[in-house]
């Protein structure tokens, strides 16, 4: 393969269009279209004793009004749990519109279509819904608790059960020469995108099919829902995925309400209906994630080798199950990271609480494991009075470990087999980075200051590029353009970019003759979608096989015109020339025209294509058997099973003991995401994640009250970190290939938030002494913290200053 763009800093060929306004988001579609507006639930629990819409019939302007007695067939069914699982034993999900019971604040419960959005939500404010308020459930402990039940049918409140073990634990824990155990939370959060959900339909009554638009991150997804929801052949529906504001997971949920609804709307009413998400109903509809009581338990030897880890999460999955128990699977598979394990047991309990259901937000999981793997690192290491570091170094996977089997079963039902990777490398490069030995000097001009500063690192593995599939097509025009595309779609990732440079390099054109598409059911109609950091390690490879494809063949009608072994071709700049003989060449875009032979000669190129053009062979069929006219191929890239990434980050913060406002003053990455296709859009990646760290670490929360309401639900009361607040982040890249893909590639589009957490809470701790034992810590509970009669602790930067005991 050619390798002038693979691995180059192409600046992204997107970026132009995005910044200068011509992007074209959900909102930029159908001004003509009436508008959607959705009546929603005010109670986190309450049976819906009556729906009178008799105020609204008379707004002028009004179209339509739907409540559940409306839907019919399919649509009046629940919603699809999309992932089943043996050990989500009482999965639940809602209807369309909700019926009988709601059971989180912001549940749809009427739909109402008008003129435009002002009249839609007029006619709202006259439909009277009476509720019967029951008892509501809200937070993990009180789940466990199972005073009240969030479905009746459900008593417990538990979803699922999740659990995987690896050897014996008790025993395992009871001959360990240390223990320690530790119960911590991690709160509910959520993704913010700039762009929220958006819904476009538009029904053709000649031909019976619908066009649907939709911000979403799995468009043939959607598409399949509605099709079988609306009872309607997969062919005559079309999803199109346009400019996507910000997915982060919170648009892979397919089908969410909306999309089912809208579409329906559409072809009753014969128009073009659209709805968009205001940012409020992005709080109380859309989902959240995070929220978990990890209760650890870790045996460990004098030297701080673990020698059994035992596990039970309790996880809010909010009022239903739509994806499953992906998010606790993730957690529990993440959750050991680098390390040997020995002895592994974890149990996760997946509750149902009267809040917004949970789905993957950027991480998914992952963050959640790392932070209960790496504050028992930190544990261990301050119970022995050994550096933080050093702990790490003595339990990490070594090099010639690999592929590392941990004998647990990962998010795609296959082995959790690492790949390939350098843990001891990554660690190297942190400490090189942040100064690790040396951070005492600092910390002393810091106290000088009257300022006090603290160091904290984590390290991560995350699983990526989960299959089944993904598939790309490529083909070359006459003109001596490329068409790509693909089904996996972009929420502003650089798949543009990344997916061109990919075929450029395999093709030996010039980028700018590549032009991508993503996310069109009209251009590929199988895809899975974009999540799990799996875009370039499934499409890229996709695409790359095609472009293969469409090599091969290339050279192969080329031999024939120029007389020469296929073999002894090459393709540069768009030209395919002899190889160390530039002038026996043809252009790429002649070989298109070559390969489509025509009878009609429509324009001048197209000349050199018909039968009389040239000799030809009259003993052969202008078409080969098994061949097809045209210079394109589709492939597909399955994979065996996921490959791993690999990460530490460091974050140094420095804390004002007048205010306890925390400041993140350095953050360092270390990245391993195999064979890198573009530093640059990595390390936006990467960025972009820690900017999301931050903000999980210190400010994101969703603060539900007794009662289910959410109380922050806007950008007034929801704290997200400013640009000011995120720190510069210094990046290393270390490159350990994957075997299991063409390519070499492993994932990075999460890569940045998962750590995040564990870090910050790491240099908190060691600023100010105290055990950090929930995450997001905000400056007024680092206070109380402080304040409090809580477990003191010694900084643990270096053996020669944490040999305290615990007070």
């Amino acid at each position: 393969m050619t390798t002038k763009l693979f691995g180059e800093p192409v600046r992204r060929r997107e970026d132009a269009r995005l910044i200068t306004g011509q992007g074209r988001y959900l909102d930029d579609i159908g001004s003509s279209a009436y508008a959607a507006a959705f009546l929603r639930s005010p109670y986190a629990h309450a049976r819906i004793v009556d729906v009178d819409v008799t105020a609204a019939v008379d707004v002028e302007g009004l179209l339509a009004v739907y409540t559940y007695e409306d839907l019919v067939g399919p649509m009046a069914e629940p919603l699809p749990v999309l992932i089943p699982h043996p050990q989500l034993t009482s999965p639940r999900t809602g209807y369309p519109l909700a019926k009988d019971v709601v059971h989180h604040v912001g549940e749809a419960v009427v739909m109402v279509v008008a003129t435009d959005r002002y009249v839609a939500e007029d006619a709202l404010d006259k439909i009277a819904v009476t509720y019967e308020e029951l008892p509501v459930v809200v937070g993990v402990d009180a789940a466990r608790a199972a005073v009240h039940a969030v479905h009746d049918d459900v008593p417990d409140n538990v979803a699922a059960r999740h659990h995987q073990e690896t050897g014996d634990v008790e025993p395992a824990l009871a001959a360990s020469p240390h223990t320690l155990s530790f119960t911590q939370y991690f709160e509910r959060s959520a993704a913010m995108p700039m762009e929220g959900k958006g819904v476009h339909a538009r029904w053709d009554g000649d031909d019976s099919s619908l066009r649907v638009y939709t911000s979403t991150q799995a468009s043939t997804s959607v598409r399949a829902a509605i099709a079988a929801k609306l009872q309607l052949s997969l062919e005559r529906v079309e999803v199109i995925a346009p400019d996507v504001g910000g997915g982060f997971g919170v648009k892979i949920v397919h089908p969410w309400p909306e999309e089912l609804l809208v579409p329906m709307a559409a072809r009753l009413l014969g128009h073009e209906v659209k709805w968009s998400e205001d940012r409020r109903e992005h709080f109380t509809s859309s989902a959240h994630e995070r929220q978990q009581r990890q209760e650890v338990t870790v045996g460990y030897d004098d030297d701080g080798r673990i020698t059994a880890l035992d596990v039970h999460i309790w996880h809010d999955n909010g009022a239903y199950t739509p994806y499953g128990i992906i998010v606790p699977i993730v957690t529990a598979t993440q959750l050991v990271g680098p390390y040997v394990v020995p002895v592994y047991r974890v149990q996760v309990e997946s509750v149902f609480t009267n809040t917004v259901i949970v789905t993957p937000y950027r991480g998914a999981g992952r963050p959640q494991g790392c932070f209960a793997m790496e504050r028992a690192m930190d544990r261990i290491a301050q119970e022995r009075g050994l550096d933080r570091a050093e702990v790490r170094l003595r339990n990490l996977i070594q090099a010639d470990q690999f592929p590392y089997d941990h004998h647990l079963t990962f998010q795609d039902g296959r082995p959790v087999v690492y790949d390939s990777g350098d843990y001891v490398g990554l660690m190297d490069k942190l400490k090189a980075l942040v100064h690790w030995d040396s951070f005492e000097d600092r910390r002393t001009e810091a106290r000088a200051r009257g300022r006090h500063l603290g160091i904290g690192m984590a390290m991560y593995v995350e699983g990526t590029g989960p299959g089944p599939y993904e598939g790309g097509h490529v083909q070359v025009l006459g003109s001596g353009k490329v068409l790509v595309s693909t089904g996996l779609t972009s929420q502003g990732q650089g798949h543009e970019t990344v997916f061109a440079q990919l075929v450029a390099s395999e093709l030996g054109v010039p980028m700018e003759d590549v032009e991508v598409t993503t996310g069109d059911t009209r251009r590929f109609g199988y895809a899975v979608g974009t999540f799990a950091s799996r875009a370039a390690v499934m499409s890229g490879n996709a695409v790359a096989l095609a472009a293969r494809g469409v090599k091969e063949k290339a050279l192969r009608i080329a031999a024939d015109v120029l007389e020469v072994d296929p073999g002894d071709l090459e393709i540069d700049e768009g030209l395919v020339q002899v190889k160390g003989t530039p002038g026996a060449s043809i252009p790429l875009r002649t070989v298109a025209v070559l390969s489509n032979p025509l009878r009609y000669a429509f324009d001048e190129a197209a000349k050199q294509a018909t039968q009389f053009a040239g000799p030809g062979d009259d003993s052969k069929p202008p078409v080969a058997a098994g061949d097809a006219p045209g210079l394109e191929h589709t492939d597909y890239y399955s994979p065996v099973r996921s490959t791993f990434a690999s990460g530490a980050h460091a974050a140094v913060v420095e804390i004002d003991p007048m205010t306890w406002e925390i400041e993140v003053v350095d953050y360092a990455v270390v990245h391993d995401c195999g064979n890198v296709v573009n530093p640059m859009i990595v390390e936006g990646q990467v960025h972009g994640g820690v900017a999301q760290g931050v903000g999980g670490a210190l400010y994101e929360r969703m603060a539900y009250d007794r009662d289910g309401q959410l109380q922050n639900a806007s950008f007034m009361d929801f704290l997200m970190p400013y640009a000011s607040e995120v720190p510069d982040v210094v990046i290393d890249h270390q490159e350990t290939a994957s075997p299991l893909n063409p390519l070499g590639l492993k994932g990075a589009g999460e890569a940045g938030v998962i750590p995040g957490s564990a870090a910050i809470a790491s240099a908190i701790e060691d600023a100010v002494g105290r055990r950090i034992a929930a995450m997001p810590i905000s400056p007024t509970e680092l206070y109380d913290l402080v304040r409090s009669d809580a477990d003191q602790v010694t900084n643990t930067v270096g053996p020669t200053n944490a040999t305290g005991a615990m007070a």
